[in-house]
């Protein structure tokens, strides 16, 4: 469990490099919708696991070499914007949660499911109350 400033610090990563990631004139960083979905800092500062998530995407690999190569640049403007005894070197890593629910939202959405009765409703319509 993260303390309260790691979370702090966590969440002021994310948003800086979200933001960041929108200056980055690297087209193949460009190549589809970006967004951060978690960071992880360590508790030293040293190093920061950056989790995207990226929309649109149709090269995998050229996207994590040009996010390697601008994380010189992310990393001096996370360094500018905040202020840390240590900005940590930038990790990055693709997300692929959004993606995995929505390929089991569309295989549940096409399963043929016919809702079933509750088995208390037939015998509380059958069953004669007593009184007391």
């Amino acid at each position: 469990m993260a303390s309260n400033r790691m979370q702090r610090i966590n969440s002021d990563i994310e948003r800086a490099v979200a933001s960041f990631l929108r200056g980055v004139k690297d087209p193949r960083v460009n190549q589809g919708l970006l967004s951060v979905t978690s960071v992880e800092t360590t508790g030293d500062l040293k190093y920061c696991n950056v989790y995207l998530s990226a929309l649109g995407l149709s090269d995998e690999r050229s996207l994590m070499r040009g996010l390697k190569s601008a994380s010189g640049y992310l990393r001096r403007e996370l360094g500018a914007s905040l202020s840390l005894r240590a900005v940590p070197e930038l990790i990055f890593h693709l997300d692929r949660s959004i993606e995995r629910g929505a390929r089991i939202n569309s295989i549940i959405s096409e399963l043929n499911i016919t809702p079933e009765e509750e088995p208390g409703d037939d015998e509380a319509a059958t069953t004669p109350e007593t009184e007391l």
